[in-house]
């Protein structure tokens, strides 16, 4: 029977897969974490490579979803660009596992800790606007959080050059000069990755304010 109601019906079905993008994301950066902690050749780039994979089919969900749904509840462009946004972050996420299997053995020693922080709290605070985007947009705690996240993306800036500049005064080796910036360069990337989907968030929220 032909249902007026599908064809009318504002769909629901982004928030969820919205959510499980930015769990995905999150997830990641966790693994990246326990990644670096490990000892030996205990790592592994699978666990990534998966998480990856999953993000993209939820991103491959939510463009099938835009396909067949007359109405939405955000605007198409808003839904596409979030999307893309969550998506980068794990796949960023896993160039650095990758990078990090090549380097280990010659970067070994390093103290990534203060960075790996930084991503897990830029990472959490996404999953916090992307579920309080699914609950109706309180527009006062989405710019609080994403305010959150500019802070750590400023921390993390100033980090960085605090690194580079320890980094080039202390560290008389090349090739491991050129493999730890490459680290710090894609850590940080991480990071502007979660701020830029905040910065789509927080978009999407004033519109609908």
């Amino acid at each position: 029977m032909f249902s007026l109601q599908k064809l009318f019906g504002k769909s629901n079905v982004f928030f969820p897969l919205l959510q499980q993008s930015a769990m995905e994301a999150q997830h990641s950066v966790k693994a990246l974490r326990d990644m670096f902690s490990q000892s030996g050749g205990q790592a592994s780039i699978d666990e990534f490579s998966n998480t990856r994979r999953k993000d993209k089919k939820i991103t491959e969900q939510i463009n099938e979803a835009l396909c067949r749904s007359f109405v939405t509840e955000l605007e198409r462009e808003d839904i596409e660009a979030l999307s893309v946004a969550l998506y980068k972050i794990p796949k960023t996420v896993e160039k650095i596992a990758e990078r990090f299997m090549i380097y280990r053995r010659k970067i070994g020693g390093c103290d990534f800790s203060k960075q790996l922080g930084m991503m897990e709290s830029s990472a959490n605070i996404v999953v916090e606007m992307v579920n309080e985007l699914c609950v109706k947009m309180h527009l006062d705690r989405i710019k609080a959080q994403n305010a959150k996240m500019q802070e750590v993306e400023g921390a993390a800036d100033q980090l960085m050059l605090e690194l580079l500049r320890e980094l080039y005064a202390d560290e008389s080796d090349p090739v491991r000069v050129i493999m730890t910036r490459d680290i710090y360069d894609l850590m940080e990337k991480v990071i502007d990755r979660c701020r830029d989907a905040g910065n789509v968030l927080s978009t999407i929220v004033l519109k609908y304010s």
